[in-house]
């Protein structure tokens, strides 16, 4: 799957990987359910990591359909709350 984190570039993940961001996206989801700005801000980074860390990154002139956006490192939480889905930022 081709993840793009915006303003930064695209991720190819396997999809094995999903198990480990989906439980970061219901913790973020939890925190903006809750209002915890701090805990969104934290979760919200962890997320952008692990997709960084676990991804390959595409080259910047590949222009590869993203099946999967996130928001940038510094989105806000209205931001955010716009992008989400019932199942939070990543489907599952």
């Amino acid at each position: 799957m081709i993840v793009r984190i915006m303003g930064e570039g695209q991720w190819k993940l396997a999809d094995s990987h999903f198990v480990e961001l989906n439980k970061l996206d219901d913790e973020l989801l939890e925190e903006m359910e809750t209002g915890d700005e701090e805990g969104f801000r934290r979760t919200l980074c962890a997320l952008l990591d692990a997709v960084r860390r676990i991804g390959e990154p595409l080259p910047d002139e590949a222009l590869e359909p993203s099946e999967l956006i996130l928001p940038a490192p510094d989105a806000s939480l209205d931001e955010v709350r716009e992008m989400l889905s019932e199942d939070g930022l990543i489907p599952g």
